[in-house]
């Protein structure tokens, strides 16, 4: 057993010896590495290299005044077909989902009991006529004799006082004889507008009464079609000055432009030159809208303006507007939910840039302006609206400028810098001759 101890302290004494040296020379590399490493690079080495960016011009073109909104689609006009009178229901004249014109046969009811109503008022107004009639000649006989004084003066009044009535009980005759008529006419239930059908709510062969709410069905026009939808309460002024526009009374003297934002990036920038003011909005015709698929931008269908609710919904803060549009192909249906842009006119040579080149400090928005010398400067910009990935700038820059979109991250005031150029298409091998 002490021969065993013995043999092992020997073995750590070894291992101890051959170790630490090799510990020591691994240590010392490894700083010496990480020392050759970390070497400063001198500060001359990129000191002037100029920073790679992506650049855009200034453009001038005109730029359509937007709202966003949701709605929904509503059938122009709805119906709800009932019967005006009580009776057995014989027969329908549509199929359900049927497109219907006006004036088309909707529902034929027993009309026997309103036949016998109009035969009897007819006969009534016979008998009537007939008692007129013999009246009349009475009255002529009367007022011969009175002539020659045969007859007393007051047997020929109470012969025109009797000719009198009888023209009174034959103008109720005729008022009942009409008053027949419609009824007969209520029997026969036609469409009071072109539109398309629903579901069918009675079966022929029920008794349907005038004081049924359901009715027999329900036609919705579908050709114009209205879609209505809300807009934040904020925009009224914008919609005001929209119809102003429309009607010819010029611009609207309450500010109905859309707020701009004013930014410095520091104390020492310069302002926005004076002479950059905001593009004028004109507006063409009615105000313009445009309905989409609900979340992506399929265009379903134009149209335009044609209510503005007459108070704003306070619970929501939204203003409610209704469009008409044209809808031949029924690609619209009510009920369906959609997006909407209102088209409030057109900002008339307006400046805009990419949104990439707006950037945002502590004291507002700014955009790195590239100078003939290809040094960058920090220019205070005032956006009036953003929009299919550009700004509308309506002050700080002019048309033609070369702003940077992309890079921004790297640069600073008097910073120089390089347009990257975008990468040549790789060439195409040519097949080799065979």
């Amino acid at each position: 057993m002490n021969l065993t101890l013995l043999t092992m302290s020997s073995v750590r004494r070894s291992l101890l010896f051959v170790g630490l040296p090799v510990l020591l020379v691994l240590g010392a590399l490894v700083w010496w590495v990480s020392r050759t490493t970390a070497a400063p690079v001198p500060a001359s080495a990129g000191a002037d290299a100029p920073v790679r960016v992506h650049t855009a011009l200034v453009q001038a073109r005109n730029v359509p005044m937007r709202l966003q909104g949701l709605g929904a689609v509503q059938a122009w006009e709805t119906v709800t077909v009932r019967s005006r009178i009580d009776g057995q229901l014989e027969k329908v004249g549509f199929k359900e989902g049927d497109t219907v014109r006006r004036g088309q046969l909707i529902a034929q009811l027993d009309d026997r009991a309103q036949q016998a109503q109009l035969a009897q008022a007819l006969a009534q107004k016979a008998h009537d006529q007939a008692l007129l009639d013999n009246a009349r000649r009475d009255l002529k006989r009367y007022t011969e004799l009175a002539r020659q004084s045969a007859i007393d003066r007051q047997t020929l009044d109470t012969q025109r006082a009797q000719v009198a009535t009888l023209q009174a009980t034959l103008q109720a005759d005729d008022a009942q004889v009409q008053a027949a008529r419609v009824q007969l006419d209520y029997t026969r239930i036609l469409s009071p507008l072109t539109g398309r059908t629903g579901a069918r709510l009675v079966d022929p062969g029920n008794l349907v009464k005038a004081s049924d709410t359901q009715g027999l069905v329900v036609i919705n026009q579908l050709d114009p079609v209205a879609v209505s939808f809300t807009v934040p309460d904020t925009a009224y002024a914008q919609v005001r000055a929209a119809l102003r526009r429309t009607a010819g009374q010029g611009p609207d003297v309450t500010g109905a432009q859309p707020p701009v934002v004013a930014a410095r990036p520091d104390a020492t920038a310069p302002q926005p030159p004076a002479t950059a003011a905001s593009p004028d909005v004109t507006v063409r015709g009615p105000i313009r809208v445009e309905v989409f698929e609900q979340g992506k931008n399929r265009l379903l269908g134009q149209g335009e303006l044609v209510l503005v609710d007459n108070q704003i919904d306070a619970s929501s803060a939204t203003l409610r507007l209704k469009a008409r549009l044209d809808n031949a192909g029924h690609v619209l249906w009510p009920g369906q939910t959609v997006d909407v842009r209102l088209i409030l006119g057109d900002h008339e040579n307006a400046l805009v840039v990419p949104d990439s080149a707006v950037q945002r400090s502590a004291s507002g928005l700014f955009v790195y302006v590239v100078g003939a010398d290809d040094s960058v400067r920090a220019q205070p910009v005032r956006v009036l609206v953003s929009q299919d990935g550009h700004s509308l700038i309506a002050q700080g820059l002019t048309q033609g400028e070369r702003v940077v979109t992309d890079g921004q991250y790297k640069l600073k005031p008097g910073a120089r810098v390089a347009e990257i150029e975008d990468a040549a298409p790789a060439a195409v091998p040519r097949p080799a001759a065979s």
